[in-house]
């Protein structure tokens, strides 16, 4: 078994008081220890597929607002009070036809263009924040390039790309961390450790060196208020870090370090973001355990938005209110990003744009809340030419040459149809109609 957080304390306790104010924050567990040797194991599956804790409540759920949303964006600023606008995506899950897509349409054909891939998309990402969850790691040098079973490792070149179209807030808390073992997690840290000195405006976060940069909250100051991040994940594909390693991981089990972790992060930000990787795949069930860990414990604690990924699914979103009152945000699960998954259900993920509102008084409540489609277009049944299309561009002319009806590895015939009228289904299944933005 690995250590807990609190079972390290007692021989970090002194460092962390010293170092607080230079490192970030959360914990660590872990279900089988994995050696870089074994980072896959022999019979996983083709499929990006986990398992996920609790039990689930309805095929599909439902959610109701206890807020009235405004229809004209806030975008003064005076006083004490500011408004930060957030686009949210869910996981950029580069499967191999993804990163097949980005080197067929480079220059010299051993280099990879995502700007292809991401390139219709690119004027959407326009907020304040801009929030990814880059689901496969980039480990650099030395590892090889891989986007199948539980081995995700993505080009350097992805990096590059989701920075280069816009997004500032870069979330790798995920269940394929473990992939590549201990030294390919620590690689991928370097990695993204390079890019934040590249880039200053970045942050990356959700995985930490040791129990000492577990003890600082990462922050980014936007439009004069200071916004908290905190990562948790479900699972790690069975995997866990060695005893003896130093890096950490939080998993959504640790509710009590959770809970520590927002309170502290409360006392030093205006605003606090949490990222969950959690849930059931390929379903629109959110399950009890989400719902308990969102309304009972997350938002409760003080987390003013949550940002749920994993299921490959677009999950639906509400208002959650505190016992004092106030009120938080969930969006259960923004689906994908991008992928090479062939079912209708997959290829269909959210793109969330909201206001997050602090009063004079400190007070943070969440506006504006527009979800809008993002598509995953490819041309035939290999998914040559794989491309995201936001709802605003997509036509019927795209829909119908669309190579989904003709992909093999698609569940059921029933996955494979596609077309105007089967988006604008699937999407009002997850998304209340409230917060739909089909422009």
């Amino acid at each position: 078994m690995q250590k807990t957080p609190f079972q390290k304390a007692t021989s970090y306790l002194a460092i962390a008081f010293t170092l607080s104010a230079f490192l970030a924050a959360i914990g660590c567990s872990g279900t089988s220890e994995i050696n870089d040797d074994g980072a896959v194991p022999a019979n996983a599956s083709v499929s990006d597929d986990t398992s996920a804790a609790a039990d689930d409540t309805s095929d599909t759920a439902d959610s109701t607002s206890t807020d009235e949303q405004t229809d004209d964006s806030i975008t003064e600023e005076t006083g004490g009070a500011a408004t930060i606008n957030v686009v949210a995506v869910g996981d950029n899950l580069v499967q191999t036809r993804v990163y097949e897509s980005a080197l067929a349409h480079s220059d010299d054909g051993t280099s990879y263009n995502f700007q292809y891939c991401y390139e219709n998309i690119e004027p959407l990402i326009n907020g304040d924040l801009n929030i990814i969850n880059q689901e496969t790691l980039i480990c650099g040098e030395g590892y090889e390039i891989t986007g199948s079973n539980y081995n995700f490792n993505s080009p350097e070149e992805l990096g590059d790309a989701i920075i280069d179209i816009g997004f500032n807030v870069i979330t790798i808390c995920n269940n394929h961390v473990l992939d590549k073992g201990e030294s390919g997690l620590s690689s991928c840290l370097n990695y993204w450790d390079d890019k934040m000195e590249e880039y200053p405006d970045i942050l990356v976060t959700g995985i930490y060196r040791d129990y000492v940069d577990m003890q600082n909250i990462r922050t980014k100051e936007v439009n004069g208020k200071t916004v908290a991040f905190l990562s948790y994940t479900e699972n790690t594909n069975g995997y866990s870090l060695p005893d003896n390693s130093e890096l950490e991981i939080v998993y959504t089990s640790q509710e009590d370090v959770i809970q520590s972790q927002i309170e502290a992060a409360k006392e030093i930000a205006d605003v606090v973001i949490v990222t969950c990787h959690w849930g059931n795949e390929d379903t629109y069930t959110v399950t009890d355990g989400q719902k308990d860990l969102a309304q009972q414990k997350i938002v409760e604690w003080g987390a003013d938005v949550i940002l749920g990924t994993h299921s490959h699914v677009a999950h639906t979103m509400e208002y959650i209110t505190r016992s004092d009152g106030t009120q938080g945000f969930v969006f259960y699960s923004l689906g994908n990003f991008i992928s090479a998954q062939t079912d209708n259900y997959n290829i269909i993920g959210e793109l969330a744009d909201f206001d997050i509102v602090v009063d004079e008084n400190g007070g943070v409540s969440i506006k504006n809340v527009q979800v809008s489609p993002v598509i995953t277009q490819y041309d035939d049944g290999s998914l040559s030419n794989l491309r995201l299309y936001p709802y605003s561009m997509y036509t019927d002319e795209l829909a119908s040459a669309h190579g989904l009806p003709y992909c093999t590895s698609s569940t059921s015939a029933s996955t494979q149809i596609w077309g105007m009228d089967t988006i604008q289904e699937l999407f009002s299944t997850s998304v209340p109609e409230e917060f739909r933005n089909w422009g």
